[in-house]
């Protein structure tokens, strides 16, 4: 009868102690689960970010080819007599400027 309580005790202590392992087992699982979810949405912010930084770097990239081209339309003659009449109302040697009445 003695052996009996001790492999009853045992199986006790076993049940028991496989339910603690199976209860920590679930604890982590379920804390690897919660931390997964906040990671995921980082990534989805990041990801977020990443497609506004993407847009403003081809605007900025746009707006770069604009400055490059107008600083090669600045350097015409063209250009600097277009400035030079219609800013400083300068005229070339026998023309004659005609101004509205405003």
């Amino acid at each position: 009868m003695a052996g009996r309580r001790i492999a009853y005790r045992r199986r006790s202590q076993n049940r028991f102690s496989m339910f603690l392992v199976s209860l920590v087992v679930v604890m982590i699982m379920v804390a690897v689960a919660v931390r997964s979810v906040g990671i995921q949405q980082k990534i989805e912010d990041k990801k977020a970010e990443l497609q506004q930084l993407e847009t403003l770097i081809a605007e900025e990239e746009r707006y770069a080819l604009e400055i490059e081209e107008f600083a090669k339309e600045v350097k015409t003659k063209g250009y600097i007599e277009n400035v030079a009449r219609e800013k400083l109302g300068l005229v070339y040697e026998g023309e004659i400027l005609f101004k509205e009445d405003k």
